[in-house]
């Protein structure tokens, strides 16, 4: 899969197959897009590409911290899973953001990449004012002859599924329904750091990880089945993110203890860390040996779930 990071490096294409997006959190509603663009390429012989943009647009127009659902690495990770032949990543900038959509098709898109056919989600707007619609595309496309499909939603129980409503789903702790659908169980790139030993006090040693996206959006606080990946080990195990309340503490930490005892020693590694299952709140215990106590009824629970997943 090709990448390129800036309008200056993009190539010259005879033809393509194209769609534009955000593709936040890149779930299934989203996948359905890429596939079918990726079957019209394959189908024509003509490179399929995407165009999407770095930062996330709310991030530079709205001023907010926009948490991410996953990050650029990953996100270019999935598109080159679906087969996607071209990725561009243009910087979203401000002045970017005052094309209009007009603008944008005419300067960057037409004269670049000639679409030959172009596929968009039913609800995708771009340009400036949000004026890049699906009515505004069907007359575009109809105009310069391009060919045009705009993708229906993906619904969950009669829900539209949006990124909108997985973050909400994660950040109030239901991360095996956010999986669902995102189509892939929801997880992000972390670093082992030092803490303070606790875990090893409490015969239940942790790695203390950070997640290395800044923006990375995080799961409700609480006790979770999670399933690892470091050095081609894949490692099950119960992280604990929270403030550690028993011990009066209030910076949030999030720690996994790992099942495999041959798993030693991980700072500084590279963890990629999966949320399978919440099972249960963060809690204060009165003493050491009831969050003992507590810790090996956690860690039968998630042995006992761990079955399903070792299955699938």
């Amino acid at each position: 899969m090709e990448k390129y990071f800036s309008l200056e490096d993009i190539p010259q294409i005879k033809k393509s197959i194209l769609t534009i997006g955000t593709f936040d959190g890149l779930h299934r509603g989203h996948q359905e897009i890429l596939k079918h663009l990726v079957l019209l390429g394959q189908g024509k012989a003509i490179d399929s590409i995407v165009v999407t943009f770095d930062p996330h647009p709310r991030q530079v127009l709205s001023n907010e911290n926009i948490l991410l659902i996953q990050s650029l690495e990953q996100k270019l990770s999935i598109f080159e899973e679906l087969q996607v032949n071209i990725v561009i990543i243009i910087p979203f900038t401000r002045e970017f953001s005052d094309l209009s959509a007009d603008t944008f098709l005419d300067t960057i898109v037409m004269p670049k990449l000639n679409p030959e056919h172009i596929v968009l989600g039913y609800n995708h707007h771009f340009g400036k004012n949000r004026e890049g619609s699906p009515i505004f595309m069907e007359n575009y496309c109809k105009e310069h002859n391009i060919g045009l499909d705009i993708i229906n939603p993906v619904s969950d129980e009669g829900n539209k599924i949006s990124s909108t409503g997985i973050r909400k789903l994660i950040t109030n702790g239901f991360v095996r329904r956010a999986s669902f659908e995102l189509g892939r169980v929801f997880g992000f790139n972390t670093r082992v750091v030092h803490g303070k030993g606790r875990g090893h006090l409490l015969n239940y040693p942790t790695a203390n990880i950070v997640p290395i996206e800044k923006n990375q959006l995080l799961p409700k606080p609480g006790v979770y089945l999670t399933r690892g990946r470091v050095n081609g080990h894949q490692l099950y195990g119960m992280c604990n993110f929270g403030v550690r309340p028993t011990f009066s503490e209030d910076e949030l930490i999030m720690e996994v203890h790992f099942f495999n005892p041959e798993i030693t020693d991980l700072y500084q590694h590279k963890v990629y860390i999966e949320f399978l299952e919440r099972i249960r709140d963060e809690k204060k215990f009165k003493s050491e040996d009831d969050l003992k106590k507590q810790l090996i009824k956690d860690e039968i629970l998630c042995k006992n779930l761990q079955k399903k997943y070792m299955q699938t």
